[in-house]
């Protein structure tokens, strides 16, 4: 029996760019049975009515637009999208997430599912992505760790080469292998796996979110592979509207905490912080001394020990989701509020 595949793309005011990945994920689906499913999360731009009418004066009878009642962050979009299911209500064997800025060529899909098919014990496997301009995009990523915040701080090529095994982005690979979690923009994902390990954890607005699914695999014997065959384009960051932060928003720190005290526990987490401030405060001084270009955002530092100390205060350690000061802020286009 040919497995089937529900793709998702979720949309937060680029209804015409989501239409290009729409367009896009039809073409690789060709082939394959399954359908594809848009969602809106509440723009509030109309976007929704926009694309609904688009999809049905384009004819394409495998998309269906659907709108969320609330912007919980990527992970709940995707969430909203995989509870549906396919028309019908029916059960897929694979759910394929595509960011709303990306473009599958025409066997992405099908290179990603053929994997899983082959392989019982892959949950979910990612692909091979660039961006518009021809340059690799880093896909495929090792969990992180103390040393990996450590050496993510200090930025120096000595000390990257001597904590290589924990640098969280890794070297492109060259060919398909297992890595530790994957990009996604582009990545498909096991229904067994899901039924097993449960779906995102919808305390991450945004980041980290598809980290934390990823380790979970992991944990219950599952494993996680990178793709290189399958080939997406990803033009990134449309929806957010910006590619270099001026200031780390408020929810990338609850997601990196949330993420360290939920699967490490505090102590781990108070260690994976100060490792990266140690790292950042090294790289300050080689800054001063070396005149190295500046690269952490501002009052980068001064965020994260004050969100983090916050966190640890009594009452502080249930994560709240912050997305202040953000115009939007999702990887596949949803709004922070």
């Amino acid at each position: 029996m040919t497995s089937t595949v529900l793709t998702i793309i979720l949309n937060y005011k680029t209804a015409d760019m989501t239409l290009r990945a729409a367009e896009s994920a039809l073409q690789a689906m060709e082939g394959i049975p399954g359908a594809i499913t848009i969602v809106d999360n509440d723009s509030g731009d109309g976007s929704f009515e926009m694309m609904r009418n688009a999809v049905a004066l384009k004819g394409w009878d495998r998309v269906r637009v659907v709108a969320s009642d609330r912007n919980g962050g990527f992970g709940a979009g995707n969430n909203f999208g995989m509870r549906l299911g396919l028309p019908g209500g029916a059960r897929p064997d694979y759910i394929y997430g595509l960011n709303s800025d990306a473009f599958p060529d025409r066997h992405a899909i099908d290179r990603l599912r053929q994997y899983l098919d082959q392989h019982p014990k892959a949950a979910f496997a990612g692909s091979y992505v660039h961006g518009d301009d021809g340059a690799t995009h880093t896909s495929a990523f090792r969990f992180p760790s103390v040393l990996g915040e450590l050496e993510n701080g200090i930025k120096t090529g000595f000390v990257t080469k001597l904590l290589a095994k924990h640098v969280v982005p890794m070297k492109q690979p060259e060919t398909t292998c297992p890595v530790d979690w994957i990009s996604g923009a582009s990545f498909m994902m096991r229904q067994d796996a899901l039924d097993a390990i449960g779906l995102f954890d919808e305390t991450f607005f945004l980041y980290f979110e598809e980290t934390d699914l990823c380790l979970r695999a992991r944990r219950h014997g599952w494993s996680v592979v990178y793709v290189h065959d399958s080939v997406v384009e990803h033009i990134g960051s449309v929806s957010t509207g910006m590619k270099v932060w001026h200031r780390v928003p408020g929810y990338w720190y609850d997601s990196r905490f949330h993420y360290f005290h939920k699967n490490h526990g505090k102590l781990y987490t108070v260690a994976a912080t100060a490792a990266l401030v140690l790292g950042e405060g090294i790289y300050a001084l080689r800054r001063v001394i070396q005149q190295k270009p500046a690269i952490t955002p501002p009052h980068f530092v001064r965020d994260l020990l004050s969100h983090h100390l916050k966190r640890l205060m009594p009452g502080g350690g249930a994560t709240t989701i912050s997305t202040s000061g953000s115009q939007s802020g999702n990887k596949s286009g949803v709004k922070a509020q």
